[in-house]
């Protein structure tokens, strides 16, 4: 990237991390619990595959298991590859599916899944009271749990008043060379990018991804090593969602956020989702499963922790006095529909 030398390191760097996992050097969280199983009633292991991070993932799948006469097998990815790995996991596996739950810290990438035929309907019971935005109409996944997408500071190097208050004046001279955000080929900022493409049509978005490496913005592996440019003085503000703000402030970093406009009077509010793969092993524990992660104990539990997700059960907002941010209003399916162009696009003018 213009200005910046190390660029093509780094985005190497993420390519063969993405490629090892698909290998089969990820981490297999399985762990055995056996001894949880209630002895003759047999509901078997049921493998679920997850981006959603770790400390937060394990504390929710401990609890399922817990109660349940369930074990499960979990198998997280990294942060450079977050969520694609996964998926490209799950699409290698078609002919013979190991896992059984996808449990991702994204929707987009699900939605791809359900297009390719690589997911089981199921209408989860416990999924009633989602609104109708959050649940694919043929059933094949269900979201919850948002993050937002904000643009991060350090408030003793940067005023809230001099942030831009609209995406698209990132890649403005003033603002991208002091800019951090992450790979757009992954995780969050790929299903960004690909809203802006839905949204603004892709002329506007290739010229918005042009000034970006123009103007001298830096790109890096993650959103949690763009906020820790910022951190660290890297960098004067970054492009990453609200939870890796949360986990810094508590790391006793002076940071603050804005929710930008994507044009329409809203940012992009990202959910998790949760689906069923196709032919995996255990189909009658992993509705189990699903029935857990779609619920409203566990949109609680993970709006209760240090990633402060935002429930979609506008009730669970007000039980627990959260604000629901000014919302982009592009169709999800309109974001999958732009993926391939907004993809092509970065690998055409960032990755060099």
């Amino acid at each position: 990237m213009h200005g910046h030398m190390k660029t093509p390191i780094l985005i190497v760097a993420v390519v063969a991390a993405s490629s090892l996992f698909v290998q089969g050097c990820e981490r297999d969280r399985e762990r055995n619990r056996g001894s949880r199983a209630v002895a003759g009633k047999g509901a078997g292991k049921v493998v679920v595959y997850t981006s959603v991070d770790e400390q937060f993932a394990e504390v929710v799948l401990e609890r399922f298991e817990e109660r349940s006469e369930i074990e499960l097998s979990i198998l997280t990815d990294s942060e450079a590859g977050k969520t694609t790995g996964l998926v490209q996991k799950i699409e290698a596996e078609a002919s013979r599916p190991r896992a059984d739950v996808f449990w991702s810290s994204e929707l987009f990438g699900t939605i791809l899944l359900a297009r390719k035929g690589l997911l089981e309907p199921y209408d989860s019971p416990a999924a009633a009271d989602i609104p109708d935005r959050y649940k694919d109409p043929q059933h094949r996944w269900t979201a919850c749990a948002v993050r937002g997408r904000v643009v991060a500071f350090d408030l003793n190097r940067i005023a809230a008043d001099d942030i831009p208050r609209k995406w698209e004046d990132l890649a403005d001279p003033r603002f991208a060379s002091g800019l951090a955000y992450a790979n757009p080929l992954f995780g969050t900022t790929r299903g960004h990018v690909a809203a802006m493409f839905a949204l603004w049509g892709p002329e506007r978005g290739r010229r918005f991804l042009t000034n970006l490496r123009d103007n001298g913005a830096l790109m890096v592996d993650g959103n949690s090593s763009a906020l820790r440019m910022v951190m660290t003085g890297g960098a004067k503000l970054c492009a990453t969602d609200t939870d890796d703000v949360w986990l810094g402030r508590i790391k006793g970093a002076p940071l603050d956020m804005v929710y930008p406009d994507m044009g329409d009077g809203g940012t992009l509010l990202i959910p998790c989702s949760v689906a069923l793969v196709k032919g995996g092993p255990n189909v009658a524990g992993a509705r189990k499963v699903v029935d857990f992660l779609v619920s409203a104990e566990v949109e609680r539990m993970l709006a209760k922790s240090f990633s402060h997700n935002i429930p979609v059960r506008e009730a669970l907002r007000q039980e627990m006095g959260m604000d629901w941010p000014s919302e982009t209003t592009v169709p999800f399916d309109k974001i999958a529909d732009a993926m391939d162009e907004s993809v092509a696009a970065v690998r055409e003018i960032l990755i060099r």
